[in-house]
């Protein structure tokens, strides 16, 4: 699976005395495919989280399309896009998310019971023993520790073996072991064939990337 960006860009409205354009994001091409972890790095409020969250289909471009193989996924509806996403798509958002009211295991599940898609349970268990927190499958969100929570993010994201993962600073505010423990999850996943976008602001990701963007004003370059 191919995701193709052809000049997108995105701009905000300021209100003040005198209204004016803030680009976000400059016009940008992009193009990642199935089987490359790349990565983008740059300064907080750079746009990197911006042009994530459009690449992922959840921010409209201002201008241009983006093309998941021949799909463009603005031109769709948006519980039609939102469904498209569900089985193409895995992200791993900031921050430390879970729903507190239900266990590991029945967070890493949210996105199949969004449609009806029952019967992975199974698979769910073994996306936990696969980011190392199988045993706490039971226990509930307020009872990871941040590096843990990561780790079923990362689960979340991966039960509906989506074509493309997105992952927006997932290494934020973990230690050094477990940034490593992620980045390695993220470069395995990558190489199982999956097209991986990793927005950080981590030096050592580098090593891990087949590709390495910076993000500076709005503006992309390698």
């Amino acid at each position: 699976m191919i995701l193709k960006a052809e000049k997108i860009t995105r701009q905000y409205i300021r209100q003040s005395r005198n209204k004016n354009v803030f680009m976000a994001v400059k016009e940008t091409d992009f193009t990642l495919e199935g089987g490359q972890l790349v990565e983008i790095t740059g300064r907080s409020g750079s746009g990197k989280s911006t042009f994530l969250n459009m690449l992922a289909g959840l921010l409209a471009p201002s201008s241009g399309h983006i093309f998941v193989d021949d799909t463009d996924i603005y031109a769709m509806e948006d519980k039609e896009r939102s469904r498209f996403r569900n089985l193409n798509m895995g992200v791993i958002p900031q921050g430390q998310t879970g729903l507190q009211s239900l266990t590991v295991l029945e967070n890493v599940l949210i996105p199949c019971k969004m449609y009806g898609d029952e019967g992975k349970e199974e698979y769910a268990r073994k996306l936990l023993d696969y980011v190392g927190i199988g045993e706490l499958k039971n226990a509930y969100p307020n009872e990871l520790s941040g590096g843990e929570l990561r780790r079923m993010s990362i689960a979340r994201a991966l039960i509906q073996s989506p074509k493309i993962l997105f992952a927006d600073e997932p290494t934020g505010d973990l230690d050094d072991e477990n940034t490593r423990s992620v980045l390695r999850l993220l470069r395995k996943t990558a190489d199982n064939g999956c097209a991986v976008l990793l927005v950080t602001h981590e030096r050592e990701a580098a090593e891990y990337a087949d590709k390495v963007y910076r993000m500076n004003d709005g503006v992309l370059t390698m």
